[in-house]
């Protein structure tokens, strides 16, 4: 099974969910000139893990999180191309029933708004098909 790894540490225990940090880096941060380029950036994350109160870790390991790829990738689509299938959907029905050009590029932004609506009410459910494990 193909997965994505991070290497992250834990910063707290509950008795069923464990919260590990994240230093997300950028490609180009072990780069020996990353100090002079000031292009190199690293991002801090917080991901919840759903873990069993019988596993021996504590605060400060160094832990792997990992996610399915495929899981990943329908993250992407559903965060970037199903709202780029909107956009152009709306904006060639607009342009097909005659609207002029300012209001088809307004109508598909308007459609583009609404697609992230949608996914934000359903972020609870989306929430849970993403489960992050940890190695």
């Amino acid at each position: 099974m193909e997965e994505i790894t991070h290497k992250g540490i834990i910063t707290a225990i509950d008795p069923e969910i464990t919260t590990i940090e994240i230093i997300s880096e950028s490609a180009c941060s072990a780069c020996h000139a990353k100090g002079l380029c000031s292009l190199g950036e690293a991002k801090v994350k917080e991901v919840q893990v759903r873990t069993s109160a019988w596993h021996p870790r504590q605060v400060g390991d160094e832990v792997e999180v990992a996610l399915r790829k495929a899981m990943g990738y329908k993250a992407v689509f559903i965060a970037y191309g199903m709202p780029l299938v909107v956009l152009f959907v709306a904006l060639f029905v607009l342009n097909s029933i005659g609207v002029g050009e300012l209001w088809a590029g307004l109508g598909a932004i308007g459609a583009v708004l609404v697609c992230y609506l949608v996914i934000f009410l359903f972020r609870g459910k989306l929430s849970k098909e993403y489960t992050f494990y940890l190695k």
